[in-house]
C-alpha cells in the first residue's frame, strides 16, 4: 500500500522540467522576483515576501528559494533580490544575505562569522541557505510530495539519503569544501555538476541588458533549474530508492544460502543496492562483509558479478576480482578461469560477467580464494 500511495501522489505533484503545465511547474511560472533599491516599493505585496540578494547568484539561493516556496507557510511567495538591510527587514523571510541565522524568525544566512551550522545526523559539512531551508523545511517537503505524514519512518528514511545524494554536495562546493583532502591539483576539471550549471546562467558580461529585470529573469530560470532537479531526486528515491531496501535486505539476509562464507549476495531482482548494503551491513553489524553481488543483466540475460567497493562513492573495491582474469574475454578468460561461459572481466576488477547464474556463482567462489 504504501508503493502505490507513494507512487500515485509522486504522479499527481512531481514535474518534468520541460512540461508546461504541471501543478508544481506552473507556480514557479507565475513567481514574482523584485528587485528593490532602498527607496523602492512592491506594486502589490502577496501574503509572504521571501528575499535574497540581487547581483550574481549561486546554486544555493536558487534551489532555497525555490524549496521555501513549497512550504504552506511560504506558499508561491514573491521572491524579492536585494541587499538593502531595510527593505530585508520587513520581509518574511530571507535568504543568504543579511549575515543572521535564526529560524525562529525566518532567517537563513551562512556567511556570517561564527556560523558553524551543520545538517547533523553524522554530517558535518557546514550548511548553504539551500541547506539551512532544507534542515528546517525538508521533512515537511518530503512528506507533501509522498502524501504521507510527516512523522512517517519513510519521511525521516528520505530526508537523510537526500541530503547525502544531492543537499550536501551544494552545502559543500557553496562554502568552498573540496571533497579529497589533498595538496594536489585535482585530476580532472568538473563543470557539470549542478552548481555549475545554475552560475552560467547569471548574466553573461557581454550581455548588452545587465538590468535587474533581465537579472531576475535568469535567477527565475535558476530556481526552476535547481527545484526540478531536487524534485526529480525526492522522486527516484521515493519511486526507486527506498523499495529497494527491503529487497536488498532480503537478499543480505540469505547470503549463506548462497555460500556458507556470507561474502556472496544474490539480487533477486535488480534495483539500486550499494548505500542499502552499507547501511544494512553496518546496523546489522554484518561480519564479514559482502564482497561480491550478483545480479542478472536484464537486457543480455547474462549474469553479473560485482565487487562491492570500499565506500557507497568510492572506485576502490573490497575485493576486485582476480587480477589473471582482467582485461580477458569469452573463451580466453573461460580457460584461464576454469569455468565456463565467461564473457568478460574489467581492467579494474570491479565488475565480471557470465553468461549463467551458475557461472557468476563459480566466479564469486573462485575469487574470494584468489
Amino acid at each position: 500500500m504504501l508503493a502505490q500511495t507513494i507512487t500515485r501522489g509522486l504522479n499527481q505533484r512531481l514535474f518534468t522540467f520541460h512540461t508546461q503545465f504541471t501543478p508544481l511547474l506552473l507556480p514557479l511560472m507565475a513567481t514574482r522576483v523584485s528587485a528593490f533599491s532602498s527607496a523602492g516599493s512592491p506594486n502589490h505585496a502577496p501574503l509572504k515576501r521571501v528575499g535574497t540578494h540581487n547581483g550574481s547568484f549561486h546554486c544555493d539561493e536558487a534551489l532555497g528559494c525555490f524549496m521555501i516556496r513549497l512550504t504552506d507557510k511560504f506558499s508561491n511567495a514573491e521572491i524579492v533580490r536585494s541587499r538593502d538591510p531595510q527593505v530585508l527587514e520587513g520581509l518574511d523571510a530571507v535568504l543568504d544575505v543579511g549575515g543572521v541565522y535564526d529560524p525562529s524568525r525566518d532567517r537563513y544566512d551562512h556567511h556570517q562569522k561564527g556560523f558553524d551550522e551543520v545538517f547533523g545526523h553524522g554530517f558535518s559539512t557546514k550548511l548553504s541557505s539551500a541547506g539551512l531551508v532544507y534542515k528546517h523545511f525538508g521533512k515537511e517537503i518530503i512528506a507533501k510530495e509522498l502524501q504521507v505524514d510527516e512523522e512517517h519512518p519513510n519521511v525521516h528514511r528520505l530526508f537523510l539519503a537526500i541530503y547525502k545524494s544531492f543537499m550536501e554536495a551544494i552545502d559543500a562546493v557553496d562554502n568552498g569544501i573540496n571533497r579529497y583532502d589533498t595538496d594536489k591539483p585535482p585530476r580532472y576539471v568538473n563543470n557539470t555538476h549542478l552548481s555549475s550549471r545554475v552560475g552560467r546562467l547569471n548574466l553573461d558580461w557581454i550581455e548588452p541588458d545587465q538590468s535587474p529585470e533581465k537579472e531576475n529573469e535568469a535567477f527565475q530560470r535558476a530556481m526552476a533549474l535547481a527545484g526540478s532537479e531536487f524534485l526529480d531526486s525526492v522522486r527516484y528515491h521515493a519511486k526507486s530508492w527506498l523499495p529497494a531496501r527491503s529487497i536488498v535486505l532480503e537478499c543480505l539476509t540469505a547470503r549463506q544460502d548462497i555460500d556458507t562464507s556470507g561474502e556472496i549476495m544474490v539480487l533477486t531482482t535488480f534495483c539500486p543496492w550499494k548505500l542499502h548494503l552499507f547501511e544494512l551491513e553496518e546496523e546489522m553489524k554484518t561480519v564479514p562483509t559482502v564482497k561480491y553481488v550478483l545480479y542478472q543483466d536484464d537486457r543480455s540475460k547474462h549474469w553479473r558479478v560485482q565487487a562491492v567497493a570500499v565506500s557507497p562513492d568510492s572506485f576502490e573495491s573490497r575485493k576486485p576480482l582476480p587480477s589473471q582474469w582482467r582485461g580477458l574475454r569469452d573463451d580466453e578468460l573461460s580457460r584461464e578461469a576454469g569455468i565456463p561461459g565467461c564473457v568478460f572481466v574489467h581492467m579494474s576488477g570491479f565488475i565480471g560477467g557470465n553468461q549463467s547464474y551458475e557461472g557468476a556463482l563459480a566466479m564469486a567462489k573462485a575469487a574470494l580464494k584468489l
